[in-house]
């Protein structure tokens, strides 16, 4: 709806930004005994104590999903694969968040599936994006970030797969945060763009100005 375009990028900043808080205080404030470099990501939501890394996965997914319906309403150029990779990361987020996974085996493995599709399914959406992006000129300007971000995103993968295959689980938390915070940085340069486009509070007051505010060239000169 037209009239809910500029509501999108405010949820998706804002989970975002509460998203990455709720990550650090997780991290921080949790049990010294936990190590958070060696366990997964899903191996640490569950052993936590307080949940807050539950919370920011919930938080995430659904600023993930409202920042999606704002690329959506904007014209972004989302449509196909690209679109159904960031849903498939925010459902895969929210899921994996939900899933009671203490109860048994099947339902660790299909926690730790819903986490592994969440950690692919973003690099390959930005990796689609990239030339998209570049083809349009109001996105433009993110398209070089979001290349960035998608190499990492692509360096990230295979140092995951390492880590998990060859590597033993050495270092595998070390490595899956990594990921995760090139994936939030991603959404989070989508909905500043976003934002930008949504909100040209900037842009209009400065053309009320101009209009309101005699140019130079249109100032009477007093002739001497």
């Amino acid at each position: 709806m037209p009239h809910l375009r500029w509501l999108y990028p405010l949820i998706a900043c804002s989970g975002i930004v509460t998203g990455v808080v709720a990550v650090i205080v997780g991290l921080v404030g949790t049990d010294q005994h936990l190590d958070a470099l060696s366990l997964t990501i899903s191996q640490y939501a569950v052993a936590e104590v307080g949940g807050a890394t539950e919370f920011a996965m919930i938080v995430l997914g659904s600023a993930a999903v409202a920042l999606v319906a704002g690329l959506r309403a904007a014209g972004a150029p989302v449509r196909g694969a690209p679109e159904r990779l960031m849903m498939t990361w925010s459902g895969a987020l929210l899921l994996a968040a939900i899933v009671p996974v203490e109860l048994n085996a099947t339902m660790a493995q299909i926690h730790r599936f819903l986490s592994v599709a969440a950690l692919v399914a973003l690099p390959a959406a930005a990796g689609l994006l990239v030339s998209r992006l570049a083809a349009d000129e109001r996105w433009r300007a993110v398209a070089r970030p979001v290349e960035w971000l998608a190499l990492a995103g692509g360096f990230g993968l295979l140092a995951i797969t390492y880590a998990a295959l060859p590597g033993d689980g050495t270092l595998i938390g070390l490595v899956e945060w990594a990921l995760l915070g090139v994936e939030v940085a991603l959404l989070g340069v989508l909905a500043v763009r976003l934002a930008q486009l949504a909100w040209p509070v900037g842009a209009g007051a400065l053309r009320r100005i101009s209009i309101g505010w005699p140019s130079a060239s249109s100032a009477r000169v007093p002739r001497v």
